[in-house]
């Protein structure tokens, strides 16, 4: 019986794109710092990874889905922050965004790490930007590497 799975070494010529919300922007720039880091510290060169940015987390899947369609990613990374507030919008925002980055992948066979923070305060957000609870960009980036690891194995 066979068992195949990915480890942190990136294909050959594999490119990345990480589309970040401008939204929360200490938050989010913390999170694309991280995932630049992690590339970077997995022997990724700094010219294969691209950083698209968008208003919001909303704005965030459709990116995806264009740079998915190109053919030009291994994987993608989505990264943002939604803070709950007062209304509904958090749901709908977060579990929106959620759910398309995964119709994204499935639809187009690229990865695409969802590293967009659905928090109930600012300090959550902190502490998973660089905080006790670690970088979750840096963790995105870490699944796209090993997913595209991965399928690079299982063609």
């Amino acid at each position: 019986m066979s068992h195949i799975e990915g480890d942190l070494r990136a294909p050959a010529g594999a490119r990345y794109a990480i589309v970040a919300s401008r939204w929360n922007p200490k938050i989010t720039d913390t999170l694309v710092a991280g995932a630049r880091k992690a590339f970077a510290d997995h022997g990724v060169a700094d010219d294969a990874v691209d950083v698209i940015r968008v208003p919001g987390a909303w704005e965030i899947p459709v990116a995806c889905a264009r740079l998915a369609a190109s053919g030009n990613y291994t994987a993608l990374l989505g990264l943002g922050c939604v803070v709950r507030g007062d209304t509904r919008h958090y749901e709908q925002v977060a579990d929106g965004c959620s759910d398309a980055l995964m119709r994204v992948a499935l639809d187009s066979g690229v990865p695409v790490a969802n590293g967009v923070l659905a928090v109930e305060d600012y300090a959550d957000a902190e502490k998973r930007a660089g905080g006790s609870h670690g970088n979750k960009g840096e963790e995105a980036a870490l699944v796209a590497i090993e997913m595209s690891n991965l399928l690079d194995k299982i063609g």
